[in-house]
């Protein structure tokens, strides 16, 4: 059975910094693509930053650019995401998601909230 179980999440003032990380198990984590995902009360989810199963490349969401940095270690199956200069609209609950084409597995979610 595939888990994507996400952690590091919770409340932070404006400016400050989070860590997340999302640990697969029940599959070749280094085969899959990794993405992190946001979704905010009552919008749609959205993608926040692309991590290719190798790491060689990353991408990431106009709003990301600059602040967050996702990053990987295949030897222990975990994606990060750091989390800096956080805002108020940063507030969401973050999904990890696991790709492989037809094979695609998501995450819990870990809710961030910054305010003050």
């Amino acid at each position: 059975q595939v888990q994507l179980v996400e952690s590091g999440g919770g409340l932070v003032q404006p400016g400050g910094s989070l860590r997340l990380s999302c640990v697969g198990s029940g599959l070749i984590f280094s085969w899959y693509d990794m993405r992190w995902y946001r979704q905010a009360p009552g919008k749609e989810r959205e993608l926040v930053a692309v991590i290719t199963s190798g790491g060689g490349t990353r991408n990431y969401a106009d709003f990301a650019k600059g602040r967050f940095d996702i990053s990987r270690d295949n030897a222990k199956n975990t994606v990060y995401l750091q989390m800096n200069s956080l805002k108020a609209e940063d507030t969401a609950v973050y999904y990890c998601y696991a790709d492989r084409g037809r094979a695609f597995y998501w995450g819990q979610g870990t809710q961030v909230t910054v305010s003050s």
